[in-house]
């Protein structure tokens, strides 16, 4: 998993990458927490597709940027799973799992 915490390395992994998951994390939130623990155990499961994060309060204008960009209103946690230079699928709070996630590849195949 990799941290991304500016707008010039998000928009280089968009250009280098079909598809890739991303998350909106708080470090300061416990649902949050419990979002990055199943957003890691989907990883540590499905690493062929590459996991990216940001920590919101360290990258905001990167959060802000995503939300803008694609017209989904910013929460915290927050899942994304990119195809193609689009969103193809999100999710937040609880709804934030191992298996939704796996879910989400599955429909967008």
């Amino acid at each position: 998993m990799i941290k991304i915490e500016s707008i010039e390395e998000f928009n280089q992994i968009i250009k280098e990458n079909e598809q890739f998951y991303f998350l909106k994390h708080s470090l300061t939130c416990p649902i949050s927490q419990e979002a990055f623990e199943e957003y890691e155990s989907h990883e540590n499961s499905h690493g062929e597709t590459k996991h990216y994060y940001l920590a919101v309060q360290e990258a905001r204008a990167l959060s802000n940027h995503i939300a803008e960009t694609f017209q989904i209103k910013h929460e915290s946690p927050q899942a994304f799973l990119f195809n193609k230079e689009t969103v193809a699928w999100h999710a937040s709070h609880w709804k934030i799992t191992n298996k939704s996630l796996t879910q989400a590849t599955e429909e967008v195949k």
